[in-house]
């Protein structure tokens, strides 16, 4: 704290200079007790050390910078996340900075009013990114937030359990022909698919996928239109069919209906399965929760873009996958965005290249990634016809949780492909 000592003077002129230079130290005083207690606060998912490292050492190298600022970076599990995050929006101590899949979700967020407009702060930053991440954080021309990076799901497989049962992963190009691997995967002892449907969004990428390759790339937002019968339109029951196809060959793991996420993430990287459909993070995942904390080697992995269904309008080059970044929460301090700007910075992005933490959102970053699974899944979002993010976060919070609802109720077989997709477009009708 800065002490002033009043010494008395005999002309008032100098007296006057000296009161008015108090009146500055004792603003400048203020100021850096106001700068002291600015607090951001940052929350996301990520379960990988890595990624949480990095992120840690960017928070202190900001904090360096901006003397008197403090960075909180915290992280809450994924579906934790999403059922307190409202409530935590409302809150004395609320988060600056969240964790977004951008879409639908995003949206609403915005229009319950938890969004910072940061149009202004973003002017020619947002040229790190492709147009296309850029894009996703623009809401009706304002820009909301920012892409920290991009994912896409696909088949992962273990290459020496495809070898074991005499599988050749390059040759399934179609869904029959996948279906056929799964049989002969199980004929030879091996549990051909693991998956967490215990919290329900692992199962929905099946029906997405399905959904992008029987009815094309217009389906979702014809559907959104009202248009071929909305939701109940024949692309969304077939893919309920294909679906229950697969799950009739009884074709996870034990306990499947129950299993979480990362449990599911440890189960394949400890070997118990063939093949897993999952976001690019799988690679991290798998590794952190295997019972050895090695998982599958990645020279051990393989990866199959999901395949076509025959007849469908879809093609092998539509991919699904995440634009994940960050949003700025309104009634934030402008060191908010500050550190967010910080954050992508290549520097940082890099990092996250090279160790293979995730595909970045900064363009000059893409090229530097290491990893030949990260480079290829890079490479097939580059030549992506057709990139859709995650259906449960583009149709919004409360139509998204039906879509994770019945794509596991479907495939369990307690409810058709026909009343599945029914329950969607009443979800979409009443949201």
């Amino acid at each position: 704290m800065t002490y002033l000592r009043y010494v008395p003077q005999r002309r008032a002129g100098l007296r006057s200079a000296m009161a008015a230079l108090g009146a500055a130290a004792l603003f400048a005083a203020a100021a850096t007790i106001a700068q002291a207690d600015t607090t951001v606060r940052l929350l996301h998912v990520d379960t990988n050390p890595g990624t949480q490292k990095l992120w840690g050492d960017a928070a202190k190298d900001f904090e360096a910078a901006h003397p008197g600022v403090k960075v909180e970076v915290k992280y809450l599990e994924n579906e934790a996340f999403k059922a307190k995050l409202t409530t935590l929006l409302q809150s004395d101590e609320k988060p600056n900075i969240i964790y977004s899949w951008s879409g639908g979700v995003m949206r609403a967020q915005n229009e319950a009013g938890y969004l910072a407009d940061v149009t202004a702060a973003a002017s020619g930053w947002t040229d790190r990114f492709s147009a296309g991440a850029a894009r996703a954080f623009n809401i009706n021309g304002k820009i909301v937030g920012a892409p920290n990076h991009l994912s896409e799901v696909v088949f992962f497989y273990n290459k020496d359990l495809l070898a074991k049962a005499g599988v050749d992963a390059g040759a399934i190009k179609t869904w029959a022909q996948f279906l056929a691997a799964v049989k002969k995967v199980k004929a030879a002892g091996i549990t051909p698919i693991i998956v967490g449907a215990g919290e329900k969004w692992p199962m929905h990428f099946y029906w997405s996928y399905l959904v992008m390759r029987i009815g094309g790339a217009s389906a979702l937002s014809d559907a959104m239109a009202g248009k071929n019968g909305g939701f109940n339109g024949a692309a969304f029951v077939e893919a309920g069919k294909k679906l229950q196809e697969l799950a009739a060959l009884e074709p996870f793991q034990d306990g499947w209906l129950a299993s979480k996420h990362l449990q599911a993430a440890g189960l394949w990287g400890d070997g118990k399965g063939a093949f897993q459909l999952m976001g690019s993070w799988l690679l991290n995942t798998q590794r952190n929760n295997a019972t050895d904390g090695k998982g599958v080697d990645r020279s051990k992995i393989g990866i199959l873009s999901f395949p076509i269904v025959e007849g469908g309008k879809g093609a092998a080059t539509d991919t699904l996958g995440g634009i994940n970044g960050w949003l700025i929460t309104k009634g934030s301090p402008p060191e908010a965005i500050e550190f967010v700007k910080h954050l992508l910075q290549p520097r940082y992005q890099d990092v996250a290249a090279k160790g293979g933490f995730f595909i970045p959102s900064v363009v000059a970053s893409a090229g530097v990634i290491a990893d030949p699974l990260n480079k290829r899944m890079a490479d097939d979002l580059s030549k992506s016809t057709y990139h859709q993010i995650f259906f449960d976060q583009d149709l919004g919070p409360d139509v998204g949780r039906v879509v994770n609802d019945i794509s596991v109720a479907v495939a369990a077989g307690k409810m058709t492909p026909a009343d599945g997709a029914k329950a969607v477009q009443q979800a979409w009708d009443f949201r």
